[in-house]
């Protein structure tokens, strides 16, 4: 049996220290850690701009919103695993010159990732592909996509290693669940002799 919801409860009058007390525990119950540190300052600037209660409410929801796109940004950066930060910002354009700024942009899109197609960043040494790969997987992660950064070297181990002890399915599952992996430093002929001259890529 289904208990129904009776009438709304009408509203208890309460005072600032009461109503702040009772804000900071249904924040706790609800997991709602901005609501809780902002709810006061905010109110503080509604009354100040005369916002309604519904104005109010849009405020400190909107921050609660914002705030778990920014953790969840920086945690799904975190989990690609970069060695270091790079940027597209950052990037020294004169390195490679036949790159248009125009294939840049549409690349930090992203809808390359979307349709499941590669992109292969081929060029001489300390030309700038390592700073591309991250950059672009940074903007990857931070478009909401699952993304691993591994060097080719680290992936043949960690798969040969998962052969050998019969995890490869379980392994390739957990890469399979990516929307990119960036493998950085390929080089044909190194890895192809070390999987014993069969080179696999995985699509993503």
């Amino acid at each position: 049996m289904t208990a129904r919801r009776g009438p709304a409860a009408a509203v208890t009058a309460l005072s600032d220290p009461a109503a702040q007390l009772r804000v900071d525990a249904a924040c706790r119950t609800l997991a709602l850690p901005t609501v809780r540190a902002e709810a006061g300052r905010i109110a503080e600037a509604a009354a100040r701009e005369r916002l309604s209660h519904g104005a109010f409410l849009a405020e400190v929801l909107t921050a609660e919103c914002d705030d778990r796109d920014s953790r969840r940004r920086i945690r799904l950066v975190h989990e690609a695993k970069f060695p270091r930060s790079k940027r597209l910002a950052d990037f020294d354009h004169t390195a490679l010159p036949d790159l248009p700024a125009a294939t840049l942009a549409q690349l930090a899109e992203g809808a390359w990732i979307t349709a499941g197609e590669p992109v292969v960043l081929l060029g001489d040494s300390g030309t700038g592909k390592t700073h591309l790969l991250i950059a672009l997987g940074t903007a990857a992660a931070e478009a909401g996509r699952r993304v691993r950064y591994v060097t080719t070297a680290a992936l043949v181990n960690e798969l040969a290693e998962a052969a050998d002890s019969k995890q490869l399915s379980r392994v390739v599952g957990r890469y399979s669940r990516l929307d990119l992996l960036c493998l950085d430093l390929c080089r044909h002929r190194d890895y192809a002799e070390a999987m014993g001259g069969g080179l696999a890529v995985v699509g993503i």
